[in-house]
């Protein structure tokens, strides 16, 4: 078990499974920087960031809630939980195990978490990942089992279904200890050059095209300079 000066943010886990660089970028050395991409993400988080609670027929929605997971060491804040009322002819035995009872209001409810992200679904599991470390929370927090949740993306306007099986929830706890691991070294990763370059909004600060090919910041930029004084 964690203290809770112990917690690593969930939201880590999402840039350092999309790079490990950008990850140690920003969660070593605090660097950020906005782009047209960030932008529009943050617009559309705008609203499910709120802490707020919304009552749609006999759907309870909660947004902005701060969970954390004392055993795995994580903690963040989710984009959105619908609390869905169980069918009356489900035996409480079988419901409880995926259910709560919500104070004030009658029957078993079942949560379904949800993230919020920009663009398009992923070819890695990045995003899946981030969403699997808010339900290892909440189920610690609620003493409940939540087998599915869903991954909103801005572009096609749509839900994706995403199943908290066995092979997501080991992936996401050996990322857990990979980016634990990564705090305590204190280094960050050196950069891999790829596609996934082209969206990151600290691309300037990381130089990929550059130091990937062996030559240290510093020497790049003695490099211009003495271009610039000779050109």
């Amino acid at each position: 078990m964690y203290s809770e000066d112990e917690l690593i943010p969930i939201s880590a886990l999402q840039h350092y499974a999309f790079c490990k660089r950008q990850w140690g970028l920003m969660y070593l050395e605090n660097i950020w920087s906005e782009n047209v991409l960030t932008v529009e993400g943050a617009q559309l988080h705008e609203k499910s960031d709120q802490p707020v609670t919304e009552v749609r027929d006999n759907i309870r929605i909660c947004r902005g809630l701060r969970v954390r997971s004392l055993e795995y060491g994580i903690t963040g804040i989710t984009d959105v939980v619908e609390f869905h009322e169980m069918p009356g002819g489900e035996t409480k035995r079988a419901a409880a195990k995926a259910a709560i009872i919500l104070k004030g209001k009658n029957g078993l409810w079942k949560p379904i978490p949800i993230e919020y992200k920009h663009g398009k679904p992923k070819a890695d599991y990045c995003d899946e990942v981030q969403l699997c470390g808010q339900v290892l929370c909440l189920e610690e927090m609620l003493r409940i089992h939540i087998p599915k949740g869903f991954i909103y993306y801005g572009k096609q306007h749509k839900r994706y279904d995403v199943l908290f099986d066995n092979s997501l929830r080991d992936n996401t706890t050996k990322l857990i200890q990979s980016v634990r691991d990564g705090y305590k070294s204190n280094i960050t990763p050196p950069p891999i050059y790829g596609k996934h370059c082209r969206s990151c909004s600290i691309v300037s600060y990381c130089m990929p095209k550059v130091l990937i090919h062996g030559k240290s910041a510093r020497d790049y930029l003695e490099e211009i300079i003495n271009k610039n004084f000779t050109g």
